[in-house]
C-alpha cells in the first residue's frame, strides 16, 4: 500500500530514505489520478522492499506542491538519495512507470 506523505513526513520519508521513491501528488477530485492510483498501489507491492511507494494529496499539502512547483496533477517524482531524479506528468501505462523505477533502482 502507498504510504500518505505530508509536510510534516516528507523530510524523513522521502528526502532521508535509502531507497528510491515514487512521489504521486495527486488530489481526490481528479479523473487522471484516478486512473493512474491503481497503477501506483500495484507498484507499491510490486517494488516493496526496492522503492518506497508514497501519494501526496495536493489539497492537503499545497506547501509540497509548490515547492516542487505541481502545477498538473498527477504529477509523479521519482527521488534518489533525496533528489528528484525523474518526473512524470499526466496519466500513463504502467510499462513507463516500471521502466523509470527500473532505471533509477
Amino acid at each position: 500500500m502507498a504510504k500518505e506523505i505530508t509536510v510534516d513526513n516528507f523530510k524523513e520519508v522521502v528526502l532521508e530514505s535509502k531507497q528510491p521513491v515514487l512521489v504521486d501528488f495527486w488530489a481526490q477530485w481528479c479523473g487522471p489520478c484516478k486512473v493512474i492510483g491503481p497503477i501506483v498501489e500495484e507498484l507499491s507491492n510490486e517494488y516493496a522492499g526496492k522503492v518506497l511507494v508514497g501519494k501526496v494529496d495536493v489539497d492537503s499539502n499545497q506547501a509540497l506542491a509548490a515547492q516542487f512547483g505541481i502545477m498538473n496533477i498527477p504529477t509523479i517524482l521519482f527521488f534518489k538519495d533525496g533528489v528528484v531524479v525523474d518526473k512524470l506528468k499526466g496519466a500513463a501505462p504502467k510499462k513507463e512507470f516500471t521502466n523509470r523505477l527500473n532505471n533509477i533502482i
